[in-house]
């Protein structure tokens, strides 16, 4: 019967990880299996309320009508208008594309408050309980019926129940697009099939009017804008034109001819002030030339300066007389000689008509010197009109900077007054030819089979709805359950071997006392008297499965220990309780059957359990031996049927420095006693958690058996208790599964479960 031991689990290190599927179906399986009745039942509970759900709730009728958009029909007087005006402002009315954004929008629309604000006022909705009254749960339902005792409500409005019929419309209607396609579905559900396909209908044709004013409405804001606008351009565009006239006027810039008054007469004064220079430049020459033949008083100069044909008359007659006197002189001074009379007057005429030149040279000099002076001022002004015509011409050009900006703004203010009117008389137009993409191509008919509830869908949801809850709550109680249920559960989470599952034995059938002492008379003093039968199960029944799991535990001590050589094992278990003491009692049982000198000890000095129950009559025991008062033969009791020795625990006043007792040196002394005189010595120590015993005893035990029982007690306790004791986990030897119910193992574990209730010897005789 021994399930697993340590040599087991170091030979066949690769056997559980070939078990990784097959035992997770498994678990799945068993979890099933446990919780079958609990998921049966939420099944059974789930169809129940699918069939009442059946029965009570109204049938839905769905009936569905199909909107087409179309833009190839529309107005060819549209098409041309939109074709024929260019320009940067779009049209207020431009189409949007038939992209996934739009039937979006339209979709959101058909399921928007105007639309269905309309067909509530156009059926007149409000008046109809269908749309008016609450269609809550169960719960809401309840809640209102309860409140309306403690509420004194006032009834709603026209308005209110117009909205509140409304709101139901919506929740009610449903708008999809029919795949890649240009139709729209609208589906409409109600409790009234020609309701039904009446309400489909008027809510495509509610949406086509909406389409329509909405179009119609924003054409005519458009129109409006438009007007308002044109008119604020208008005014712009004049105040820009009258800005660049008073910029004009105040910057003096006057055009002629193509060109600025200000540019010709820049170019008139060039003109003036070029040939004033020239002439100035001719008087001054003149004047000094004059000047130089007046100063040299020579006649050759002189009459190089007469030969000059100067434009005076008296020079050109002085001239000619100067001539003919020079001819003369030249005749009278050949014929009559140079000192002739009539030579030297005619010489002396000569010279006379020079001092006449030169007075006349003089006078034309001072002429000349006048002019000069007139032609230099002359000039001068002219400069001075030129440089302020400059000087203007400059302020001018400045000027104009600003003066094309302000004929640019008027320009772009009379280019989109213009615009705007051209596109106000587009929108006109439009407006007068509006054109309705969406109509309804297949109107709703009445359905004749109804939508929800469909039996063929609630009844096996309900099934499958209630075997998932009742599954979700039986794994609840699962992750719930943390104790321990089989033996594969103890080594997966302790890491040690469970070496038995000991059935749980029925209640205690107690001998009479009076047989008890006659017992004790025909054996003699310090005979052990069971007090309860289940200690001698294993003498009574020893082909029974409690005998047999004892057995396991007895070849896993002998696989652990010294083949029969003092062997000290120490039983102890997390909690009181926990059947540890009838563990050890049945151990020591079976050894001292297999021919073992076996001494069972009582070392739980708090709670001496074992002694009350084997030797109650006992009055020296272990703590006796240990403080001399008697010898050990005058403590041991024996079980002469087994030939089992006990050494009780006998508590007079109670102990409080147990720990210290088992730790000290007279303990040690008398178990290296014991080892000599027995083969086994089986200690019943107390529980882990309560004290600190069972690791103080640590330094006399080889090994532990730690006692389980099976489905009470907490992983994590043990967990815990293993924690703390360190010295036991290194020498625990293995887990006993104890109280295991045979009848329930089978939920765990199944293979156990059919060899602990399956006899042995009765399948050899079969």
């Amino acid at each position: 019967m021994l399930q697993n031991t340590s040599s087991m689990s170091e030979n066949q290190p690769a056997l559980s990880a070939e078990q990784g599927l097959g035992d997770a179906i498994t678990s799945a399986y068993a979890i099933i299996r446990r919780q079958l009745l609990l998921i049966v039942s939420f099944a059974l509970i789930g169809t129940i309320c699918g069939v009442i759900y059946l029965k009570v709730a109204p049938p839905v009728y769905t009936a569905q009508a199909v909107i087409y958009f179309d833009r190839g029909n529309r107005p060819f007087v549209q098409s041309t208008l939109q074709s024929t005006v260019q320009s940067a402002v779009q049209s207020t009315l431009e189409e949007a594309p038939f992209d996934i954004s739009f039937f979006e929008s339209q979709m959101r629309m058909l399921q928007s408050d105007a639309v269905a604000l309309r067909v509530v006022r156009k059926l007149d909705l409000a008046k109809d309980p269908e749309f008016t009254q609450s269609s809550a749960g169960l719960a809401e339902s309840l809640r209102n019926y309860l409140s309306s005792f403690f509420s004194t409500e006032v009834p709603k409005s026209e308005s209110e129940l117009e909205q509140r019929a409304a709101d139901a419309l919506v929740t009610k209607t449903d708008a999809k697009r029919i795949g890649a396609t240009f139709f729209i579905e609208i589906s409409f559900h109600s409790h009234n099939p020609r309701r039904a396909a009446q309400i489909a209908n008027a809510i495509a044709e509610a949406y086509i009017a909406e389409q329509m004013e909405s179009k119609y409405e924003t054409a005519r804001h458009a129109n409006e804008w438009l007007r308002q606008r044109l008119e604020e351009l208008r005014r712009q565009a004049a105040a820009d034109e009258q800005a660049v006239n008073d910029y004009k006027s105040k910057n003096q810039i006057v055009n002629a001819g193509g060109s600025l008054i200000g540019e010709q007469a820049l170019t008139a004064l060039n003109t003036e002030l070029v040939n004033a220079r020239a002439k100035t430049s001719e008087t001054l020459a003149r004047l000094e030339r004059i000047e130089g033949i007046l100063r040299t008083g020579s006649p050759d100069a002189m009459d190089a300066t007469v030969s000059d044909a100067l434009s005076s008359p008296i020079i050109t007659k002085l001239r000619e007389e100067y001539l003919s006197l020079v001819n003369m002189e030249a005749d009278y001074s050949q014929r009559y000689g140079k000192d002739h009379l009539a030579t030297v007057y005619i010489r002396n005429k000569i010279h006379n008509t020079l001092a006449s030149i030169s007075s006349e040279l003089r006078r034309l000099a001072e002429t000349s010197k006048s002019e000069y002076l007139i032609a230099k001022k002359r000039q001068e002004d002219i400069e001075r009109e030129l440089a302020s015509a400059v000087s203007q011409s400059q302020a001018t050009n400045r000027a104009q900077v600003t003066l094309r900006d302000l004929e640019n703004a008027a320009q772009s203010s009379r280019s989109l007054h213009k615009l705007f009117q051209e596109r106000l008389l587009e929108s006109t137009q439009q407006q007068s030819f509006l054109f309705n993409e969406a109509r309804l191509i297949e109107p709703a008919t009445a359905p004749s089979q109804k939508k929800s509830p469909k039996t063929i869908m609630v009844l096996p949801l309900s099934l499958l709805g209630g075997m998932v809850l009742g599954g979700g709550l039986g794994l609840l109680r699962e992750v719930l359950d943390r104790v321990f249920r089989s033996g594969k559960q103890v080594e997966d989470v302790l890491h040690v071997p469970c070496v038995a599952l000991v059935p749980l034995l029925g209640e205690d059938s107690k001998p009479a006392l009076a047989d008890q002492e006659s017992q004790i008379a025909a054996r003699g003093a310090r005979s052990i008297a069971y007090r309860s039968a289940a200690l001698r199960t294993v003498v009574n029944a020893p082909l029974s499965c409690f005998a047999e799991s004892v057995r396991s535990i007895k070849l896993a001590a002998d696989l652990n220990g010294k083949k029969g050589c003092d062997v000290t094992i120490g039983i102890t278990s997390s909690l009181p309780n926990e059947g540890k003491s009838t563990v050890a009692v049945a151990l020591a049982q079976v050894f001292a059957q297999a021919g073992r000198r076996v001494l069972l000890a009582d070392c739980d000095l708090r709670n001496p359990t074992l002694s009350r129950m084997l030797a109650p009559a006992a009055t020296t025991g272990l703590v006796e031996v240990l403080s001399g008062e008697c010898s050990l033969s005058e403590a041991i009791w024996t079980d002469h049927a087994t030939n089992m020795a006990f050494l009780p625990v006998i508590i007079k006043p109670p102990l409080v420095d147990t720990g210290e007792i088992l730790t000290s040196d007279s303990t040690e002394r008398l178990f290296s006693q014991l080892r000599q005189s027995y083969d086994y010595i089986i200690t019943d120590l107390p529980p882990i958690l309560p004290v600190t015993d069972v690791r103080a005893a640590a330094h006399l035990i080889d090994f532990y058996f730690l006692v389980v029982e099976w489905g009470r007690t907490n992983i994590d306790l043990v967990q815990r208790a293993l924690n703390t004791a360190n010295g036991v986990y290194e020498k625990l030897a293995g887990v006993v599964l104890n109280k295991t119910n045979m009848d329930h193992i089978r939920h765990y574990d199944s293979y156990h479960y059919r060899y602990y209730k399956t006899n042995y010897k009765d399948q050899n005789a079969a």
